[in-house]
């Protein structure tokens, strides 16, 4: 292929990449609207958006212009237990960071929003330009990790242009995903922010090759570190000895009583 075809190539890929950026900018435009009209009527989204609102402030009280920062963000609660062990892992290399956890659902932030792995636990704005220019600009993190799908185009552009060090972690691809479609450029030009991703499964990783990213290794889940974890902590509940009693029958005998 000579370097006219090369140029032309780029030249539609990169209008390609833009006007899937601006439609789906508008979209979230749209799908912000509607969220806050919906909350309107439903409680759980009501948290989101109350919660979003305080997002910026939260940092700011929680993030001095000095201090060097950490960003981990999941969606959900079981994206928090996936990334514990590495977060755990990570604090301790890094005592001298102050770290900030996002979540995007309020099944996760309601839980953890008081987690001792962080120093703010916040909800993740809408991925819109302005709320990830000025997230990224207010933390300045040194390093970002992502745990499993979260691909958000705007955060991820706008930590790629701070040159921000940014991984996925314990993440999965499959073949029918958007990344790999025709019509996926924008989520596809989207992973190439991340320094390095850890997936699941060779099938991902060969998915990934695939679009032309390599910065990949196959690490497993971490879901079986957590669990891992768990079990060698002290599980030992004293009052479900003091119910039970000597044995089993001993708990019969309780719940008999109930």
């Amino acid at each position: 292929m000579c370097d006219n075809e090369i140029m032309t190539k780029n030249c539609i890929l990169a209008s390609n990449t833009y006007c899937l950026r601006t439609v789906y900018n508008i979209l979230t435009y749209i799908a912000a609207f509607h969220v806050k009209l919906i909350a309107l009527f439903n409680s759980k989204l009501k948290l989101g958006v109350t919660g979003r609102k305080r997002t910026f402030k939260k940092i700011e009280s929680a993030i001095s212009s000095g201090d060097r920062s950490l960003w981990f963000h999941c969606a959900s609660l079981g994206e928090y237990e996936q990334g514990l062990p590495v977060f755990e892992e990570i604090k301790k290399d890094h005592p001298d960071h102050k770290i900030v956890l996002s979540f995007f659902s309020p099944s996760g932030y309601e839980i953890k929003k008081d987690s001792s792995i962080a120093d703010v636990v916040i909800y993740l704005p809408l991925d819109t330009p302005a709320n990830a220019n000025k997230l990224v600009n207010m933390v300045q993190p040194d390093l970002t990790i992502f745990v499993k799908n979260e691909i958000w185009p705007n955060y991820l552009k706008a930590l790629k242009a701070k040159s921000i060090k940014t991984l996925l972690i314990s993440a999965i691809f499959r073949k029918d995903q958007i990344h790999f479609k025709w019509y996926g450029g924008l989520m596809s030009k989207s992973l190439q922010a991340f320094s390095h991703i850890f997936v699941q499964d060779e099938d991902s990783r060969t998915n990934l090759e695939s679009i032309g990213l390599n910065e990949v290794t196959v690490s497993g889940d971490t879901r079986f570190d957590r669990v891992k974890d768990q079990l060698e902590i002290d599980n030992h509940v004293p009052r479900i000895d003091e119910f039970k009693g000597q044995s089993v029958l001993g708990g019969r005998k309780h719940l008999a009583r109930w």
